[in-house]
Parts: structure tokens; sequence; C-alpha cells
């Protein structure tokens, strides 16, 4: 299970309750301001990691990147640009039926996909070697 940054839960929670006490009409601003503070959090994150990777590979606990990571950029970019397209429909569907929280739920598991992805190596995909045992 995923740790939780508790300063983004208190924000979280504050931009809730000021959209109670302001109304509907400040929705989009206060989400707004949310999700910059969601990216900031992540790209945080993200930078932590690359770094201590960085660490590991200077002190040869971690090998470095393969040739094949142009390959590997393309499959990021994919998954970005897919989980993007993907967000317009989602986040209408939230908008519409549930509100500011839905869309914040929403668009808290599309930065968390993305930044999945973008942070965990997958290990690269086994050779399909295809063996027959004698008789066809």
């Amino acid at each position: 299970m995923a740790t939780h940054d508790p300063d983004l839960r208190k924000e979280l929670d504050a931009t809730l309750q000021t959209r109670k006490e302001l109304g509907p009409e400040y929705e989009s601003e206060l989400l707004e301001s949310f999700l910059e503070k969601l990216d900031a959090n992540v790209d945080r994150r993200v930078r932590r990691q690359l770094a201590e990777q960085q660490i590991q590979v200077a002190r040869g606990t971690l090998p470095p990147r393969s040739a094949g990571h142009g390959r590997e950029f393309w499959e990021r970019f994919g998954v970005a640009a897919f989980s993007l397209v993907l967000a317009i429909p989602l986040s209408t569907v939230a908008a519409v039926h549930t509100g500011l929280p839905g869309l914040l739920v929403t668009w808290a598991g599309i930065v968390g996909v993305n930044a999945v992805h973008g942070v965990v190596r997958w290990p690269a995909p086994r050779a399909r070697t295809d063996r027959r045992d004698g008789a066809d």
C-alpha cells in the first residue's frame, strides 16, 4: 500500500472546506490550485527518486540504463499521452456526477498512474522462445 503525504492530505481537506465555504463558483480556481500542489508534490518525489538512482549508479549498486532507453522513452510518452486523452472524458463524468471530490480523485488517479509508471523500473520483456518437445 502506498504511503500518503500528510501535507497533501491537509491541502485536500483545506481545499474541500474552502469550496464548501465559498461555493461552486470558485471550484475551478480551487481545483487548479490543488492540482498545482499535487503536481509539485509528484515532481519532488520523482526528482528525489531519480537522485537516489543516480547515487546508486555512481556507487555501482545499480547498473546504468541500457542502450535501449529510447524505446523506454516512447513507452512512457505513450502512457502519458494516452492517460491525458482519457482524462478528458473521465474528468467530465467525475465532475458531472460527483463534483469536485470526484474530479480530485480522478486527477489524483491519473497523476498517480503516470508517477508510478515514470518512477518504477519495469523489467525488460524477455524474448519469447517457442520450444517443441519433439513430435508434432
